[in-house]
C-alpha cells in the first residue's frame, strides 16, 4: 500500500510537470511557423568590438578573420580582437599576419572561453581610449553573414541591449552527427527562438553570435564563467529585466563535431554547465517572475528547468510508452490523470515540428533523410544528461577541436 502511494505520487507529479511543459512548448512553438517581414530603417552608426576566444585554432581562425574583413559595414566602425588563450600552435602568428588586435593570454590559472572573455574585457578592452557601442562574441570556428553587423546595428538602435544571431551549422552534411546538430538548431531557431521573439518573450543566448551593449556589459560585468556562459549570462540579464532578443537575418555559421565521441564530450560539457546554471538561477527567476508577475521571467526559468529541448522529446516518449504501450498502470494501480490520447497527440505534434520546419526553411531532400538517424542522436542525450547531472560540479573546460577551414563563399551559397 505504501509503495502504491509512492508510485501514485511520483507518477502524478510526472504527468503534471511533463504534460504541462510539453503543452506549453507546443503552444509557444506554433508562433515560430510564421515570420513577420522586417526591414532596416536606422542609420548605420553603431561601433563594435568583435571578440574571438581562441585556443589552438590555427586550422580555422584565418577563414574567420578574412570573413570579417569583407563585412558589409564601414570598416571604421568595428575592430577585431582575437583572445589567444594559452595557444601553442600558429594561432597568434596567423592573427598577427591579418592585422587584428592579438591579445595573448598565458599562465592564467583559469582557462576556457568564459574566463578568457572576462580577462579581455577587464584587462584590455575597457582600458582602450576608444569606447565601442557594443561587443560581439564569436567562436574561432565561426563565419558570419555579410549583413551581420547591419542587423545588430538595427537592433541596438531600436533599444535592445542583448541580441542573439541565427545559429546555422557550417558543416551540416559532413556526417550523420553534424546533420543531427543541424536539425536540432534549425528546430531551435524556429520553434524556440523565432517563436519567442514573435511573442515578445526573452530569447536565449547560444554561445556565439552574441551582441551585448557596452553600457550593460560594464554595469553587470560578463561574469559568466561556467561551462555554459551563454545560459548563465541569459539568466542574469532576464533576472534584471533585460530580455535578449533575436536577429533572424544575422547568421553565424558554427562548426559541429563530425564524430560521435567528440559530440558526446561537447554535449556533456554543455549539460554540466546547464545543470550548474539551473541550480544557481532557477529559483531566483521563479521568485522574480512571481514578484513581477512576469511570464517572460517564468519562461526563462522553464528553459533552465528542462535543459535543452530534447528532454521534452524523451519525457514524452517515456510517458507514451509507459502509459499507452504497457499495462504497468493497471497492474500497479496507478492513478491516470491525463488520458492516452493526450500523450499520443502531443507526442505526434512534437515529433512533426522538425519536418515542418525543414519544409518552411526549404531544406534539400537529404536534410529530411537525416531525420532517421536524428532519433538515435536524441537517444544519446539520455546518458549524457544523466552523467552530467551527477558531475555538474565539474566545471573544467574541455576544448573542441575544429578542422574545417571553410570560406564564407562556400557556406553562404
Amino acid at each position: 500500500m505504501q509503495m502504491g502511494s509512492v508510485l501514485n505520487a511520483l507518477f502524478t507529479f510526472m504527468q503534471m510537470i511533463v504534460g504541462g511543459i510539453g503543452v506549453y512548448q507546443v503552444i509557444i512553438g506554433f508562433a515560430g511557423f510564421t515570420r513577420k517581414k522586417e526591414s532596416r530603417t536606422k542609420p548605420v552608426e553603431k561601433s563594435f568590438a568583435i571578440l574571438i576566444a581562441a585556443h589552438n585554432e590555427e586550422a580555422v581562425i584565418g577563414s574567420l578573420l578574412e570573413n570579417l574583413q569583407k563585412l558589409d559595414y564601414p570598416k571604421s566602425l568595428y575592430e577585431t580582437f582575437v583572445i589567444c588563450d594559452h595557444c601553442t600552435d600558429r594561432t597568434v602568428e596567423i592573427a598577427q599576419s591579418l592585422h587584428v588586435h592579438t591579445l595573448e593570454r598565458n599562465r592564467q590559472a583559469k582557462r576556457g572561453k568564459g574566463h578568457a572573455i572576462e580577462w579581455a574585457l577587464n584587462q584590455q578592452l575597457w582600458k582602450l581610449d576608444r569606447e565601442f557601442d557594443a561587443v560581439i562574441i564569436l567562436d574561432a570556428d565561426n563565419l558570419i553573414s555579410s549583413n551581420f553587423l547591419l542587423e545588430m546595428n538595427e537592433k541596438l538602435s531600436n533599444g535592445y541591449k542583448v541580441v542573439q544571431g541565427y545559429l546555422e551549422t557550417k558543416n551540416p552534411y559532413d556526417s550523420w552527427v553534424t546533420l543531427s546538430y543541424a536539425l536540432m538548431y534549425w528546430y531551435m531557431n524556429r520553434i524556440w527562438q523565432l517563436a519567442r521573439y514573435n511573442l515578445g518573450l526573452p530569447n536565449v543566448l547560444g554561445g556565439t553570435g552574441i551582441c551585448v551593449e557596452t553600457g550593460l556589459l560594464k554595469e553587470i560585468g560578463w561574469g559568466a564563467q561556467s561551462l555554459t556562459e551563454d545560459v548563465e549570462f541569459t539568466a542574469r540579464c532576464v533576472e534584471r529585466g533585460v530580455y535578449p532578443t533575436w536577429a533572424h537575418d544575422a547568421i553565424v555559421y558554427d562548426e559541429k563535431p563530425v564524430g560521435l565521441r567528440s559530440s558526446l564530450r561537447q554535449r556533456l560539457r554543455w549539460m554540466q554547465g546547464h545543470f550548474y546554471c539551473a541550480r544557481q538561477y532557477f529559483w531566483k527567476l521563479i521568485k522574480v517572475s512571481v514578484i513581477n508577475r512576469s511570464l517572460a521571467q517564468l519562461d526563462a526559468a522553464i528553459y533552465l528547468f528542462q535543459p535543452f529541448r530534447f528532454l521534452i522529446y524523451m519525457a514524452y516518449s517515456f510517458m507514451l510508452y509507459f502509459q499507452v504501450a504497457t499495462s504497468a498502470i493497471d497492474r500497479w494501480g496507478i492513478m491516470q490523470i491525463l488520458p492516452d490520447w493526450f500523450w499520443v497527440l502531443v507526442s505526434a505534434v512534437l515529433y512533426l515540428q522538425t519536418p515542418v520546419v525543414l519544409m518552411i526553411e526549404k531544406k534539400p531532400f537529404k536534410a529530411f533523410l537525416g531525420y532517421i538517424p536524428y532519433f538515435l542522436f536524441l537517444l544519446t542525450w539520455m546518458p549524457v544528461t544523466i552523467w552530467a547531472f551527477f558531475t555538474s560540479n565539474n566545471q573544467n573546460w574541455s576544448h573542441t577541436q575544429h578542422t574545417r577551414a571553410i570560406k564564407i563563399e562556400e557556406v553562404s551559397k
